[in-house]
């Protein structure tokens, strides 16, 4: 029976090759349908829950006396074999305390598989892992920009490239399933995981993210070298009015239409095989209990094929942190009920009791049969269409090029693209050689500020795991132009203290006389990494210590540039005005500091702009997108919107205008089309790369318009002293908004097109 069952799968293999889920027939349709069932008609109930149970690899790890891991990480065969084929177990995820080499891997993989490849269980195990920012839980593996300074790139094709080397070095590693990305909406910029997101307005996220599934599942098929994608964190998760993590977010409907579900849509769009729940709540209902979002919107209204899991120990918060429900048993029913299809436990012995408990369920009624058989068959689906039934272990030596030198070019150009230039007072930038450079700052001289949490580790703070070969922001400089050119005092450093970070002097004097000497101050200021509850912070103020450190080197007269390693926007509007020049690096990755110096030196060309509207001050939250009512004044005047830097903005050594907009009509009916032309220009001899931002405004609605919405971008290369023309195409999708009813309307009237400063206006007809 069991090669029946292979042969099948084989079959299903070579036709989801061809052809995508939606363009099959439905006799064709029915092979997998047929497949699945039959797999699970062989399964007892206690096989059936086990699928549904995901553990995390300590449970399976050898230990020491004291019950630590023990280093190489090995397979516990007795604790495998309790978990495989007494429970039942469908999934294993990440590792233990730090990154894992290839070798370990190697044989990590065949041992968890083994019940399956020896006939003892009718499933293999699919493995899932954190790889956010690249292959950050193996050895060597590349390490890209986290995904705030993707999202700065604004350039779709990198994208792409940097989700398709994470595949490949995720499989590389016999790992099939990939935690990524986050499509949560960057618009609470206390929240500790705004670093994962890619910024603030909802269509820059849904074309990078769509661009990152792309790279990861390599389009319709899955082969063995691309990974399943998985949406995070479904929905409304960074939206938290406290701007701690995992407190609730009050979304209305229309916000949530317009502004936190359209990323989602799209991933599904782009066939995201599997997605991870919301460990917080919305409007009063935790993520993994609402039906409505999960199984009407999700499932049924989008049609998501794939299967639902939840976050770390999830279904248990809902009994022992947002009480919901009175029991672990009432809380796993409630949360599987609602259409989470597996349950990241993922400890022992609590994964045993969530299978007896869900067991004693389904056999109760409590969960029926027909809702457990629909989950168990979406994960399945996921196992069948990774090829895991016929290939459970990957060949590990048909991946040359992990960590080849390819790759880490894709991760340098991906920073180069994203460090973001904000300010160059009197071209500061590009430096001059023979200067004398100080480099300070806490987060100079250390790679986990370059890389931040998800790094080897899961808050990324221990520095013996760094990249071996890789550059501090002043080892790239001393590199670039010899220690004899280089000071270098950190002047404060950063620690922790109790569950918030904290910062201190050390050695002042000898920051003070060495700014005597220095021609020009690289002053890098930042964060330690940090994500999840320990990444809450009380305030978004940069510390006073790293201010004071600018001010002492105004104080004598000295040229600053700060750069800034961070994994949100921290308020440095008390230094803004004395520096000569600003870089936002964001947290570019084993490769950044490398980037950052080929761009100070002009060596390279800035290109990055900001994903999110930057603040000025702690106490105001604003938004690119805002309603006009958002810049009245105390006055009454309409000049209350100042952020520090705007939504997009990003200087550039080269001098770009828009030259011209025009627009195919001036009046647009029913479902026809319009197309906007738009004309760049190169006004220097330099050249340069630069992001054409299309805006929306609706002038006049029903319900208040926003001020001006995204709708398209292209990043472009122009020549020194060159222009660029191209054309966009809009459609009455683009000025839709969610009317009173909860559906996306439109509405006749007149809509603003803008890009750079030029506006044109047109007129739109239902009929």
């Amino acid at each position: 029976m069991k090669k029946l069952i292979y042969v099948s799968s084989g079959v299903l293999l070579l036709l989801f090759s061809c052809k995508s889920v939606q363009e099959l027939s439905t006799p064709t349709y029915s092979i997998e349908e047929k497949s699945l069932n039959a797999r699970i008609a062989q399964m007892s109930i206690e096989e059936k829950v086990g699928q549904t149970c995901q553990i995390t690899l300590d449970v399976l790890s050898k230990t020491d006396a004291k019950g630590a891991v023990l280093a190489p990480c090995e397979i516990d065969s007795v604790k495998l074999q309790e978990a495989i084929l007494k429970y039942h177990v469908g999934s294993i995820l990440n590792v233990g305390a730090h990154t894992l080499t290839l070798d370990e891997w190697k044989h990590i993989i065949p041992a968890i598989q083994s019940p399956y490849v020896t006939g003892k269980t009718h499933v293999p195990i699919i493995y899932g892992i954190d790889a956010i920012h690249g292959m950050n839980y193996t050895v060597n593996g590349t390490l890209f920009p986290q995904e705030i300074g993707l999202a700065a790139t604004w350039n779709t094709k990198l994208a792409k490239e940097f989700g398709e080397i994470t595949a490949y070095e995720t499989r590389a590693s016999g790992i099939p399933w990939n935690f990524s990305p986050v499509l949560d909406l960057g618009r609470q910029p206390l929240w500790s995981r705004t670093f994962e997101t890619l910024g603030e307005d909802p269509y820059l996220v849904a074309q990078m993210g769509a661009a990152i599934i792309d790279g990861y599942q390599g389009g319709k098929t899955i082969d063995d070298k691309h990974v399943a994608a998985c949406m995070k964190h479904f929905v409304g998760y960074s939206g938290t009015n406290s701007g701690r993590d995992r407190t609730p977010a009050w979304i209305p409907e229309k916000y949530m239409k317009e502004l936190y579900l359209p990323s989602f849509k799209a991933a599904v769009e782009h066939g995201a095989l599997t997605v991870m729940i919301n460990s917080g709540a919305v409007n009063g209902i935790p993520g993994h209990i609402n039906h409505h979002l999960i199984t009407e919107t999700l499932k049924g209204e989008w049609g998501f094929e794939g299967f639902a899991v939840s976050d770390w120990e999830d279904f248990i918060m809902l009994h022992s942190v947002h009480k919901t429900a009175a029991s672990l048993s009432e809380a796993y029913v409630q949360a599987f009920n609602a259409g989470v299809d597996m349950s990241m436990v993922p400890l022992s012995p609590q994964y045993k009791e969530y299978c007896d408990i869900m067991v004693k369920a389904v056999k109760s009624g409590e969960i029926s049969m027909e809702r457990l058989d629909d989950a168990v068959r979406r994960i399945l689906r996921v196992k069948s269409r990774l090829g895991l039934f016929e290939q459970p272990i990957p060949n590990f030596n048909a991946y040359p090029k992990f960590a080849c030198q390819e790759f880490k070019q894709a991760s340098l150009n991906a920073a180069l693209e994203s460090i973001t230039l904000l300010k160059n007072e009197g071209a500061i930038l590009p430096l001059k050689t023979g200067q004398k450079i100080l480099i300070a700052g806490p987060t100079s001289d250390n790679m986990i500020y370059l890389n931040g949490a998800w790094t080897h580790t899961w808050q990324g703070v221990d520095p013996q795991y760094n990249t071996k070969g890789c550059l501090t922001v002043r080892e790239a400089f001393e590199q670039k132009i010899g220690k004899e050119n280089c000071l270098f005092s950190k002047g404060v450093e950063l620690y922790s203290e109790g569950d918030y970070e904290k910062s201190r002097f050390v050695n002042l004097e000898d920051y003070q006389q060495k700014l005597t000497q220095a021609d020009v101050v690289v002053l890098c200021l930042g964060e330690l990494p940090s994500t999840e509850k320990p990444g809450d912070i009380h305030s978004l103020n940069l510390s006073s210590e790293q201010l004071e450190l600018a001010k002492l080197a105004y104080a004598q007269h000295k040229k600053v540039i700060l750069v800034l390693l961070e994994a949100r926007p921290r308020i440095i509007h008390d230094i803004v005005s004395g520096a000569a020049g600003i870089i936002q690096a964001y947290l570019p990755g084993d490769y950044g500091a490398n980037a950052l110096v080929q761009l100070m030196y002009g060596d390279q060309n800035f290109s990055g702009k900001l994903p999110y509207t930057y603040p000025k001050y702690d106490g105001v939250i604003e938004f690119y997108d805002h309603p006009k009512s958002v810049d009245r004044s105390k006055s009454g005047d309409f000049s209350a919107y100042n952020p520090e830097w705007d939504f997009g903005f990003g200087l550039s050594y080269a001098q770009f205008e828009c030259e011209s907009l025009t627009l195919s009509t001036d009046e647009l009916h029913g479902n026809d089309s319009i197309q906007v032309t738009v004309r760049i220009r190169n006004n220097s001899p330099v050249w340069g790369k630069e992001i054409i931002q299309l805006y929306v405004s609706d002038d006049f609605a029903s319900l208040i318009p926003t001020g001006k919405s995204l709708k398209r971008f292209l990043k472009i290369d122009i020549p020194g002293n060159d222009f660029i023309v191209k054309t966009f195409t809009l459609s009455k999708e683009d000025l839709m908004f969610v009317g009173p009813n909860g559906n996306f309307i439109v509405e006749d009237g007149t809509f603003t097109i803008g890009v750079g400063p030029l506006r044109k206006t047109f007129r739109y007809l239902k009929k």
